[in-house]
C-alpha cells in the first residue's frame, strides 16, 4: 500500500518541482524586464527600469503611481554638473545630473527646423502670437503661465540657437543648467537650492563625495509653473498593519505639552 501511494506521488512532486524551476528560471526577466516611469515629474523626467548587473535594476518602479521607489545605482546615466558662476557645495565634490538635453521634444534638436532657413531668425524679441508648440504653452502663447505676462519666449530661449537657453547678457546656457537661467528671475530660490534647503540630492552623504543633483527642470515645468508650482505625486498605498494589529488608531491620538512632556 505505501509503495503505491509513493509510486503515484512521484508524478506529482517530480511534475511541481519541474514547475518550480521552470517559475525560478524566469523569475529574473520578469524583475529586471524594461519598463518606464518617471523620477519626479510624469512625462518630463522619464526613466527605464533596465538591468545594470548581475542581481541589479537602476531603478524600482512603482506599480502604483509609477514614479522611482529607490534607485540601484544614484548615479546611473549622469553626467558632470559642469562649471557653474557661484561657488558653492558643488565646487567641492563631485556633483552629477540627469542629462536634460535627450529630452528636448521630439527627441531631436530644435535647430532642425529653427535653422534660420526652415524657421527664420526672429527680428527682434518682442511676443508675437505663435501656432506652433501650442502643446507646451498653451492654446494662447501670448499668454505664458510663466512670470505673469512679464516674459516670453525668447527671454530663456536663444533666438539664434535653440538648442540652448540664453542669459540676460547673451551667454549660451545648455539645457543640462537650466538653474542658471531659472537663477535670473528666482534669485533666493537659486541661493536656497546651492545650499541645499531647496531641491533634491541623493548619494553619498559625507562632505565633499559624489552626490546626485536634482535641477529645476526635472520638478517644475517651466512652461506652467505659474498654475502649478509643484506637481502633486500620487501617494502610495499605506503599509499593512503588523501581524495581529488591526488598527491604526493610535496614530490619530495627539498629546498636548512642550519640551519634556508626552509626544
Amino acid at each position: 500500500m505505501i509503495q503505491c501511494v509513493t509510486a503515484r506521488r512521484i508524478p506529482h512532486v517530480a511534475m511541481v518541482s519541474a514547475f518550480a524551476l521552470a517559475v525560478m528560471l524566469l523569475m529574473p526577466s520578469f524583475a529586471h524586464s524594461e519598463r518606464e516611469c518617471f523620477e519626479s515629474r510624469k512625462g518630463y523626467s522619464k526613466v527605464v527600469q533596465k538591468k545594470i548587473g548581475d542581481e541589479r535594476v537602476n531603478v524600482k518602479c512603482s506599480n502604483t503611481t509609477g514614479a522611482v521607489l529607490w534607485w540601484g545605482d544614484p548615479y546611473n546615466e549622469t553626467v558632470d554638473m559642469g562649471p557653474m558662476p557661484v561657488e558653492a557645495d558643488y565646487s567641492h565634490e563631485e556633483a552629477v545630473i540627469k542629462e536634460r538635453t535627450p529630452q528636448l521634444k521630439y527627441y531631436m534638436p530644435c535647430t532642425v527646423c529653427h535653422n534660420g532657413v526652415t524657421v527664420p531668425y526672429p527680428k527682434d524679441k518682442n511676443p508675437r502670437q505663435i501656432t506652433m508648440h501650442l502643446d507646451i504653452v498653451g492654446e494662447d502663447s501670448m499668454d505664458l503661465k510663466h512670470g505673469r505676462l512679464a516674459i516670453w519666449c525668447l527671454d530663456c530661449h536663444n533666438p539664434t540657437n535653440r538648442d540652448t537657453l540664453i542669459s540676460h547678457r547673451g551667454e549660451e546656457i545648455s539645457f543640462n543648467q537650466p538653474m542658471r537661467l531659472c537663477g535670473k528671475c528666482h534669485g533666493q530660490i537659486y541661493a536656497d537650492w546651492r545650499d541645499g534647503i531647496h531641491g533634491k540630492r541623493i548619494g553619498n552623504w559625507t562632505k565633499g563625495g559624489k552626490k546626485r543633483w536634482w535641477i529645476c527642470t526635472e520638478c517644475h515645468n517651466p512652461h506652467s509653473v505659474q498654475l502649478e508650482r509643484f506637481q502633486p505625486i500620487q501617494p502610495e498605498r499605506a503599509p499593512a498593519l503588523p501581524r495581529g494589529m488591526t488598527s491604526a488608531e493610535h496614530d490619530d491620538i495627539r498629546y498636548e505639552g512642550g519640551p519634556g512632556g508626552h509626544h
